[in-house]
């Protein structure tokens, strides 16, 4: 699996795929918290926290993710090395993890960057370091297992055709609809929201960003992530067949 997770972290800094994901990713949220006028603008909230970055970043990965993933195992198969892959000493849940940690690894190195939000927030508070580093933690672990949930998504879209944008445009929509889906759907149901909206991704993301890691939220993102990887073994196997 080892050699599968390097394999993809190369194939991604061998091209400017992992260098543009990275870039774009920090060039929009640095854009929307720093530069723009408007609600994520830090600057004109007047508080000394990262909600802002919080509240954008999983719109921004819903796009990202996707982007990075779509070739996975699309490419693969249109190319025809998928057959090839197959036929390595490697049991097919050791590929597609290993496909899904290097996809994993991209998006966590584009995060690190961010860390440096929390330094200048702390030093703009008043006093300096009036910052609330539980909600902080708890919205990076909430981010981290929601990056794991769409990455485990595209991985599994990437099996559903050789044309990486059909792959790409259904993981956008499966994960916008895990996303914020339920939510609006919620909204619609009055009389079951809270029911509606817990099974949505938005709900217990929330509920990290508080700074609570509740098993629940935590459960319910590795279902989330292992019932998409699930979807994906399936895939390859009834290829492989």
């Amino acid at each position: 699996m080892k050699s599968i997770v390097l394999r993809e972290i190369k194939s991604f800094f061998g091209s400017p795929i992992g260098y543009l994901v990275i870039a774009i990713f920090l060039i929009i949220n640095g854009l929307f918290l720093w530069v723009f006028e408007g609600e994520y603008n830090i600057l004109n909230t007047g508080f000394a926290d990262l909600t802002p970055f919080f509240t954008l970043a999983p719109w921004i990965l819903i796009f990202l993710i996707p982007a990075v993933t779509m070739r996975s195992f699309s490419d693969e198969k249109k190319q025809g090395t998928l057959e090839l892959l197959l036929t390595k000493p490697l049991s097919i849940w050791q590929i597609v993890n290993g496909k899904f940690l290097g996809a994993l690894l991209l998006i966590v190195m584009a995060i690190i960057p961010t860390f440096i939000y929390v330094v200048i927030i702390s030093s703009l508070g008043m006093p300096e370091g009036n910052i609330d580093m539980g909600s902080t933690i708890g919205s990076y672990f909430g981010l981290l297992f929601l990056i794991g949930a769409y990455s485990a998504i595209g991985i599994f879209t990437s099996t559903l055709s050789d044309n990486q944008i059909v792959a790409f445009i259904v993981a956008v929509f499966l994960c916008f609809f895990f996303y914020f889906g339920f939510e609006g759907l919620a909204s619609v149901v009055p009389n079951m929201s809270a029911i509606i909206a817990s099974l949505g991704m938005q709900d217990h993301f929330k509920s990290m960003s508080r700074g609570v890691l509740d098993t629940r939220d935590i459960l319910y993102f590795t279902s989330i992530t292992v019932v998409f990887l699930s979807f994906t073994v399936y895939n390859l196997k009834s290829f492989k067949s």
